[in-house]
């Protein structure tokens, strides 16, 4: 049985490395889309998002994140910090993780801007055997459970640091950037003389755009329509996700495609959201397309973003605004 519960671990350490906590709502969490939106905002910023994948199994993936950033104007730069909780496979795996921003704001034109940002962090990847308990150790005749797996393994755990790369630009109304996360391929493997513990990097490339329409008639109005393209590829992962928003007053709609490349489509998501001066509140649920569609019954995710401090009058004009939806 021993070695049946080794192999059954080992299966699901491979499984489990090089999956990054993934959010859907991507520009309402914009340092873990890119570093170098670190200070993209008029204002300092903090940020809280919750993720529940699979709600209706427990607390299967189940992700938090709370970030903050701020541009320095006379320094042309901008830091950030970022803390985020991920617990999978109801607290089988638990990382938490710290990271540090820094970016470089470049005008290269009227209204083009560049941004290169980095990051550096640290990671404690737990697991935790607990609550893992296999048919062998279940006695067939009163259901009572005679060994668990915890008498077998004690709780694992490793620190390791993880560094980031990105640069993003801005023309007019036009807006994208490329993130190459993992830089290092930190080695997440609680296996020893495990090979394959080390995690893939991921590159994201994503585009967008914010186009203003006027709404003619007795209800005329201004309005915004941004379409958005997000492709993520990570060791053998490849994903293409194509959405639109519609930004009207303090309202925002919208809807994306995820598409897992050499697959099929992965979920639609729908998104919803109220915006004011300082303050932004998202939701967003998604709606699985893939055959998982009979055990995940979709995922919810809540955005919070605060702008702190005064806003001046005058538009600043010297960085890079990239919307956050």
């Amino acid at each position: 049985m021993r070695c049946t519960i080794i192999i059954i671990f080992i299966v699901l350490s491979e499984i489990i490395y090089a999956q990054d906590p993934e959010f859907s709502q991507f520009y309402s969490n914009p340092l873990y889309l890119n570093p170098a939106l670190t200070g993209t905002n008029d204002l300092p910023r903090m940020v809280l998002n919750y993720r529940n994948q699979w709600p209706d199994h427990g607390a299967t993936y189940t992700t938090y994140s709370l970030s903050y950033d701020q541009f320095i104007k006379n320094k042309n730069a901008a830091f950030g910090l970022q803390m985020m909780r991920d617990q999978e496979l109801n607290n089988l795996i638990l990382a938490h993780s710290a990271s540090a921003f820094y970016s470089y704001h470049l005008q290269v034109g009227f209204n083009s801007f560049m941004t290169f940002g980095l990051q550096g962090g640290i990671t404690l990847k737990q697991f935790n055997p607990r609550n893992l308990v296999f048919p062998s150790g279940i006695d067939q005749q009163y259901g009572t459970v005679s060994e668990w797996v915890s008498d077998l393994y004690s709780d694992e755990q490793i620190i390791y640091p993880d560094f980031a790369v990105g640069v993003a630009g801005q023309s007019e109304e036009y807006y994208g950037g490329i993130a190459v996360h993992h830089l290092n391929r930190p080695d997440e493997s609680i296996t020893d003389g495990d090979q394959k513990g080390k995690i893939p990097i991921k590159t994201t490339v994503h585009f967008g755009a914010m186009m203003h329409r006027l709404h003619f008639g007795l209800l005329s109005r201004v309005f915004t329509l941004s379409p958005n393209l997000v492709y993520q590829h990570q060791g053998t992962y490849k994903q293409i996700n194509a959405g639109l928003y519609m930004v009207e007053k303090s309202f925002i709609f919208g809807g994306w495609l995820r598409n897992n490349i050499d697959v099929r489509p992965d979920s639609f998501i729908f998104m919803a959201g109220l915006a004011g001066q300082k303050f932004r509140i998202g939701y967003s649920f998604d709606l699985t397309l893939s055959k998982l569609s009979n055990y995940s019954y979709g995922s919810h995710e809540i955005s919070l973003i605060f702008s702190l401090g005064r806003k001046n009058e005058i538009p600043v004009r010297d960085k890079l605004l990239i919307p956050v939806i």
